[in-house]
C-alpha cells in the first residue's frame, strides 16, 4: 500500500522502495520530522492525530493528482500518527519520476496539499503548556482536540 498512515516509526527505505521503478531517473524524499522551535517556543513533543480511513483517502487522492499532472510518477506517502518526539520523523513523502525537475516539483506539491486536504491535526506541549494546533495549515483551530463533524468532508 502506498499511502499509509501509521503508530510506528516510519522506515524511510521502505517508502523509498514503494516507488523505485525502471523508468524513473530521480527519486526525491521528504522527511518531515519535529522542531523543536516552533513561533518561538520550545517544543517538548507533538501528538499527531487523524480521521485515518478518510486521511488514507486523501492521501492516495493526492497520488492521483501527482501521476495526472507529472506522467511517469509514481507515489509513496506515510504519515506518522501518536506521541513524537523532538527529531522523530513526522511524514515521509517519496516520489519517482522520469527526470528530477519533474521530482522535486511533485514532491513538494505533495506536502503543501498535504497539509491543504488531509485530515491530521496536532497537539503541542511546551515547557508552559499545551495547544490542540488544529489544521495542518492552522488556519482553523479544534479547541476540543479533533475537528467537528462538520469539518470533515469525504
Amino acid at each position: 500500500m502506498n499511502y499509509a498512515i501509521s503508530k510506528e516509526p516510519i522506515n524511510v527505505q521502505e517508502v523509498i522502495d514503494k516507488v523505485v521503478q525502471r523508468e524513473a531517473g530521480a527519486i526525491t524524499t521528504f522527511i518531515g520530522t519535529v522542531r523543536e522551535l516552533t513561533h518561538g517556543k520550545k517544543t517538548l513533543y507533538l501528538i499527531y492525530e487523524a480521521y485515518e480511513s478518510m486521511a488514507v483517502k486523501k492521501l492516495e487522492q493526492i497520488g492521483n493528482e501527482i501521476k495526472e499532472r507529472w506522467q511517469g510518477s509514481e507515489v509513496a506517502i506515510t504519515h506518522r500518527v501518536g506521541k513524537l518526539d523532538i527529531t522523530d520523523v513526522a511524514v515521509v513523502i517519496a516520489v519517482s519520476t522520469p527526470h528530477r525537475a519533474d521530482a522535486y516539483e511533485a514532491n513538494r506539491y505533495a506536502i503543501e496539499r498535504i497539509k491543504e486536504i488531509v485530515p491530521i491535526w496536532k497537539k503541542e506541549h511546551w515547557e508552559d503548556g499545551q495547544e490542540w494546533i488544529g489544521n495542518q495549515l492552522e488556519t482553523v483551530a479544534y479547541p476540543k482536540g479533533k475537528p467537528e463533524e462538520s469539518d470533515l468532508h469525504e
